[in-house]
């Protein structure tokens, strides 16, 4: 459970709207954050340190404000958060409201406001390749969300020779599993999963076929996601030994909300299955 830091309508100065006298003469937005982190080690140590300066967070938010420029404000509540979680350790998740006192609407009202909620949110992911130079495909792939702004790579599992699944008439293939830490939605994800397949060439000609590079979105935190382009958890990861094996060696404990189990016990009963057919080599 996360503690709070509350600020409430930080008065800043900004130039945002999409009217041309809001961009040239500006106005005065009010912003109020709710900073979730952890003040346990600031409170037992009494140290500014271990906590998250608020007065230094009002200044940075205060610039922001003033410095950028957007014709709504949901979008400067969005690049705000970003900013902010991106700047500091510390801070988990945030919660920013951006009221304007002054919008052009010539109607009586008292303000309008946009209210967002973002955190950081731990992803894991399935990797192979089984045409071209495999590994480096895979190091190619890694890397690409490495470079990704919103995005920390947090472990890799070792890559493991794998035979075919599904289709048996192709190449070996090598797989692993990776984790990341992204401020990324899951459809996000899955748009720079689609382009880093779309930079390594791979085609799609059949199911379960040959590929230059395959990523796949395991879990996502703890959400259920049941869409036509996007299942998440992944539903076939459970029948998987080329997922679970280096799922559990990097994340054992991770929890699957579907079936109400860790990698580790699914890994586990999947070995015992007597229908079980090991694709590890």
């Amino acid at each position: 459970m996360l503690d709070k830091i509350i600020i409430e309508d930080l008065e800043c100065f900004g130039y945002h709207g999409v009217l041309k006298e809001e961009q040239v003469l500006g106005q005065k937005f009010l912003v109020s954050l709710v900073l979730y982190t952890n003040t346990r080690d600031a409170g037992r140590e009494d140290c500014l340190d271990k906590t998250l300066n608020y007065a230094e967070v009002c200044k940075k938010v205060q610039t922001f404000m003033h410095d950028e420029k957007f014709l709504l404000i949901e979008a400067a509540a969005e690049r705000l958060a970003q900013m902010l979680l991106l700047t500091y350790s510390l801070l988990k998740e945030i919660k920013i409201t951006i009221k304007k006192p002054w919008a052009p609407v010539h109607i009586s009202m008292k303000t309008v406001a946009v209210e967002i909620k973002r955190s950081w949110h731990t992803v894991y992911l399935g990797i192979g390749a089984n045409l071209g130079e495999k590994e480096k495909n895979i190091e190619t792939a890694l890397h690409f969300f490495e470079e990704n702004p919103l995005c920390k790579l947090e472990k890799v599992s070792s890559l493991m020779p794998t035979r075919p699944y599904g289709v048996k008439e192709q190449e070996d293939f090598l797989n692993g599993v990776f984790c990341i830490q992204t401020l990324l939605s899951p459809k996000e994800i899955l748009a720079c999963i689609q382009e880093v397949e779309e930079k390594l060439q791979r085609v799609r000609t059949m199911r379960w076929g040959p590929r230059t590079i395959d990523v796949d979105i395991l879990l996502y935190d703890d959400i259920i996601c049941r869409e036509a382009d996007l299942m998440i958890p992944h539903i076939e990861m459970h029948k998987r030994d080329f997922v679970l094996k280096p799922f559990s060696e990097i994340a054992p404990y991770a929890w699957h909300p579907v079936f109400q189990k860790t990698v580790k016990e699914i890994w586990e009963e999947l070995q015992k299955n007597k229908n079980y057919e090991c694709n590890l080599k």
